[in-house]
């Protein structure tokens, strides 16, 4: 397959272009940096430097007549709280605006990279793909309106779609030189990691008093090499089947204190917590039910957390 990748040097992007490219696809990059990093361009790869709104983009889709798989987002909920029109402009207008050029240019097959923000405080646990979307922020709403701006769209024009809603997002690929580098970075994993690796002098846990086992949040955490592989298997379902939205999750989720003690456990070293009140908004537990995707799409999770924290540790461990 011909493949674009918006958002192709950011974190889940660059994850997904090693994927495809070692599946001897043929992939091409639109990237503005703004938050993406060239220096994770593989070889044999052509990278366009453009936002997603130039209709250069067009042009290069009817150029290089592909797929489209799009990354490009800001994902920073507190961010999209304090300055939201950044996520209805960057997100919403933006990603609209990328459709159009998917229609322009005769695309047939496109993949969003969606979220679990867009199901906000849970009702039941775990979350299908059924349950209720009550967004509790900006950058839930804005991914939201995307999906239902998709509905439309396959609809009205000769579109399919696949609309992928993971939940956390986390580890790394060291061999590929592949890791998380948000600025700021406000995933829990990375900061544990760098607490143990003495990169910052603590990390503050916010609330240990949830009704869960340990009193500590519990999420879903998912190694971004099998979310790259959903985003595969997305794309080659859509060639003979009908569009659809799909939960990306292990089904089991793990509380912060577990995955505090699976990054001691990895590095051998202690990390230095400090304890904090809840933070509004929280919901004690956010677990996906994912066995559509498993169904559908064929697709699975495959590795642990222990797995996931490993990589995460040696890619920050880095010289």
């Amino acid at each position: 397959m011909r493949v674009l990748v918006t958002g192709g040097c950011g974190y889940i992007g660059s994850h997904m272009v090693r994927v495809l490219a070692r599946a001897g696809h043929e992939v091409t990059i639109v990237d503005d940096l703004s938050t993406g990093h060239e220096d994770t361009l593989p070889s044999g790869v052509r990278f366009a430097k453009l936002d997603i709104r130039d209709p250069a983009v067009r042009e290069l889709m009817k150029e290089r007549r592909v797929e489209d798989l799009h990354f490009a987002s800001r994902i920073q909920v507190g961010e999209s709280v304090r300055d939201p029109r950044l996520y209805f402009r960057d997100n919403l207008a933006a990603g609209v605006a990328l459709l159009d050029h998917v229609l322009d240019a005769g695309v047939g097959r496109f993949v969003l990279s969606s979220t679990a923000a867009v199901f906000g405080n849970p009702i039941e646990t775990p979350i299908g793909e059924d349950h209720p979307t009550l967004p509790i922020n900006p950058y839930g709403d804005t991914k939201l309106a995307l999906e239902r701006a998709l509905i439309a769209y396959g609809r009205a024009y000769p579109l399919k779609f696949a609309a992928l809603r993971y939940f956390n997002a986390a580890g790394a690929w060291p061999e590929e030189g592949l890791g998380e580098r948000h600025d700021p970075e406000t995933h829990l994993i990375p900061l544990v990691v760098k607490t143990a690796l003495g990169q910052q002098q603590s990390i503050t846990v916010f609330g240990n008093d949830y009704p869960t086992p340990d009193g500590t949040c519990i999420r879903d955490y998912v190694h971004v090499r099998d979310l790259a592989d959903a985003h595969l298997a997305a794309l080659v379902h859509l060639e003979a089947h009908e569009s659809g939205f799909f939960n990306l999750g292990t089904g089991s989720g793990s509380s912060v204190r577990e995955v505090i003690t699976a990054v001691e456990r990895a590095g051998g070293k202690p990390v230095n917590v400090v304890w904090g009140e809840r933070r509004e908004g929280d919901p004690p537990v956010l677990v996906a039910k994912a066995e559509r995707a498993k169904a559908l799409l064929g697709w699975q999770p495959t590795r642990t957390l222990d797995e996931i924290v490993e990589s995460a540790w040696r890619w920050h461990s880095r010289v």
